[in-house]
């Protein structure tokens, strides 16, 4: 038996030198968590947030850039409850309503708002071929991951 202990006291001695080589190597990546590159950290990912934003939000416009003769008509659409779609991206049900005499299509802007209200993302979702006096429903889809409470709402919309 005192064979076996012999043979465990250096694997045992190896196991402890590597835990605590570990320990000093994490204790030596402390100086990363200081408040100020926390705030750094936070701040970075705010910005790429801003972002994300601020391209969805032009890419829409771009799609709004494209329609010429439109007709401003945000009070026709409606929004259904924001939920989550199987790819994990915020969606929610966009009705629109043609008062129009003909058959017309929609260009509709939806902003998604986080649950301080802050704006998330934004999306263009076009409803085609909407009879005279009918209705037409499509899927607004995210272009990101949203989680907590998203409210949708219609940011603005064309009929043309």
């Amino acid at each position: 038996m005192t064979g076996n202990r012999t043979h465990r006291a250096p694997i045992t001695t190896v196991a402890l030198l590597i835990a605590l080589t570990a320990l000093t190597a994490l204790t030596g990546c402390s100086d990363d968590d200081t408040p100020s590159s926390v705030a750094s950290k936070a701040a970075s990912v705010a910005s790429q947030a801003t972002e994300v934003f601020a391209s969805a939000t032009a890419e829409a416009g771009k799609k709004f850039d494209d329609v010429k003769n439109g007709v401003d008509v945000k009070d026709d659409v409606t929004l259904g409850t924001p939920g989550t779609g199987s790819d994990g991206r915020t969606t929610v049900e966009v009705t629109v309503a043609n008062t129009a005499d003909s058959q017309k299509s929609f260009l509709v802007q939806v902003n998604f708002r986080d649950g301080d209200g802050d704006l998330a993302d934004a999306v263009a979702v076009t409803v085609r071929d909407v009879p005279a006096g009918g209705s037409k429903k499509a899927t607004a889809r995210g272009n990101r991951d949203l989680s907590g409470d998203v409210k949708a709402e219609v940011a603005r919309a064309v009929r043309y």
